[in-house]
């Protein structure tokens, strides 16, 4: 079935020369026949930092027991997490964004130094989703990814909650309008289990990216992570991917331009994290695609929002399980013509084909038809103009008002807003701006989550706007507008503006503007001198290096279109 002289394992496992590698294959309790067979790596994201990963060990023993009934010997090992929850609204939060290269890079390096044949990837939390699939992508060995699953709601005074209540809570109580034991009681039921952020936030929106895009089994990332019928979906996903390394089926294969349309489309219709906007990009530069922001905007702005999934609607990620899932949302998608039917998946089948047999169902509330969708346009639109050339990106789900103009107040980071918001040392009608805060300027793109959940929680959620260089979380609500590209550090338009500049947004046209003459913004350019960081050593200085631009993905090597040598074809 396998032929092993074809395969990257043979270089570490056959002919007399391999006999050091093989002493070390018996050392760990493998025979001869394990060692003839293809080699798997299981790669997990697990570690103790938050709930999100902490079930992804169980469920890698379960994908190795599926590459052993499909004929491959398995080899588990475990890369990093940065968690964003634990990470947000602080400095550890500009380890977030470098920690997706750090994945991508890290699964890389452990198969190529094993040679490894094939690739089933673990992953629970926000950045390590794109990491894992940007390794498949970039190694283009036949890969399947599994997500760990979503956490169980809270319960606090008979409703549903998750971590996004915490964060807004804080606001409220600086406001005055919830006390301390509010706090304790939320943060205490907020997060009841195992399993990543149970909204429509960076984690969900990326599991829902996996499945649309083909490199995940359908459903897989349905079901929360406590619940142990996840361990037959993870059995399956090693059994597929032996399945795949029979076939020769490869990531490139299956992430074609067109499965890039259909994982964007998903994002829209779930109204998902915009930082997808960011991941995207930088996972098709893995395949050799251009693939921008501008292309997953002009996506996103014809694509219905059709999912009531919080942050902007009403329900979480186990409500979205109950109803069907993704191949649910999908049937709609696909019978409304907004998804390409005929993209290859993991399965060996096509989206049309995984898709036959199942229904729209009417016995739920989550999902909408693409016949009677929540709006016509998708949750995330993106953004262009003269404050922002090279784009720029806000989540619309859930909004009533589509337009903002006020005066910007400017601030040079996130603490530095931080503090003017707890302090309520802003008014009304103002446009906050922070800047330098984007991949190099950061470094590290952070997430402002801390400063937008404040806003909300003191009810000026649709009183002020937010702008920035930098990313917003999945979990964020309200007028906020990231991903502002050039960033400041760039010299882009945001690094010039004053406060008391006007500033024009509208998410209907698409735009945002920022009210200075071509002439006034090349005085100020001409003066212009970016702010320095201060980190000078270490990753995050090897990560503001090399970062490219936003709207490419904040990537830092140049992908598949350079590669002379694939890791596949050793």
């Amino acid at each position: 079935m396998f032929d092993k002289t074809k395969l990257p394992s043979r270089h570490v496992s056959m002919g007399a020369s391999k006999a050091p590698q093989r002493s070390y294959y018996y050392a760990m309790g493998l025979d001869q026949s394990d060692i003839d067979k293809p080699f798997v790596g299981v790669a997990s994201c697990w570690n103790e930092a938050a709930p999100c990963n902490i079930s992804l060990m169980r469920q890698a023993r379960s994908v190795k027991e599926g590459v052993r009934a499909g004929g491959g010997t398995p080899f588990e090992f475990c890369t990093i997490t940065v968690t964003d929850g634990i990470a947000m609204g602080h400095e550890g939060m500009r380890s977030s964004l470098v920690s997706r290269e750090v994945i991508a890079d890290s699964v890389e390096l452990t198969m190529r130094g094993h040679c490894y044949d094939a690739l089933v990837g673990l992953a629970g939390c926000d950045k390590s989703l794109p990491g894992m699939m940007m390794a498949m992508l970039r190694l283009n060995v036949p890969s399947v990814f599994f997500y760990g699953g979503s956490i169980l709601p809270g319960c606090w005074k008979g409703r549903d909650v998750t971590v996004q209540d915490v964060f807004e809570i804080v606001g409220e109580h600086a406001a005055g309008r919830a006390s301390d034991d509010d706090v304790r009681d939320l943060e205490r039921v907020a997060c009841p289990s195992a399993g990543a952020c149970g909204g429509q936030y960076t984690a969900n929106t990326m599991a829902c990216v996996a499945e649309a895009i083909g490199l995940a089994l359908p459903f897989s990332g349905a079901l929360p992570a406590p619940d142990e019928g996840r361990d037959a979906y993870a059995r399956a996903a090693g059994d597929a991917v032996m399945r795949l390394l029979a076939s020769g089926l490869r990531p490139r294969d299956i992430c074609t331009r067109e499965a890039f349309e259909n994982a964007a489309a998903v994002v829209a219709a779930t109204g998902g994290s915009t930082n997808a906007g960011l991941h995207l990009p930088a996972m098709a530069n893995e395949a050799g695609i251009e693939f921008t922001l501008q292309d997953v905007a002009e996506i996103f702005r014809k694509t219905p929002y059709l999912a009531d999934l919080k942050p902007g609607g009403q329900y979480v990620a186990r409500d979205m399980a109950e109803a069907g899932g993704m191949p649910v949302l999908m049937r709609t998608m696909l019978d409304g013509g907004y998804i390409h039917g005929h993209c290859l998946t993991v399965t060996g089948k096509t989206i049309a084909e995984n898709l036959e047999g199942v229904a729209f169902r009417t016995d739920q509330k989550v999902i909408h038809p693409v016949t009677k969708p929540l709006s016509p346009t998708g949750g995330v639109v993106g953004l262009v103009g003269s404050l922002a050339p090279e784009g720029a990106i806000v989540k619309v789900a859930g909004m009533k008002n589509l337009k903002f103009r006020g005066p910007a107040r400017v601030f040079d980071s996130e603490e530095a807003a931080f503090k003017a918001v707890t302090e309520r040392q802003y008014k009304d009608g103002e446009v906050l701006v922070i800047r330098y805060e984007g991949p190099k300027g950061g470094p590290g793109m952070r997430e402002m989550l801390a400063t937008t959940a404040a806003l909300y929680g003191q009810g000026a959620g649709d009183k002020v706007a937010l702008i920035t260089d930098g990313r917003f979380s999945g979990a964020t609500r309200g007028f906020c507008v990231g991903h502002i590209g050039p960033e400041a550090a760039d010299g882009g338009p945001i690094g010039l503006l004053n406060d008391g500049d006007i500033v024009a947004i509208d998410a209907e046209a698409g735009t945002i503007e920022v009210e200075l003459s071509p002439d006034e913004l090349a005085r100020r350019r001409a003066a212009f001198a970016p702010r320095d960081n201060k980190y000078a050593t270490g990753a995050l200085y090897k990560f503001a290096q090399t970062v490219g631009p936003v709207r490419l993905g904040a990537c830092t090597h140049p992908g598949a279109r350079a590669e002379r040598h694939m890791y596949a074809d050793i």
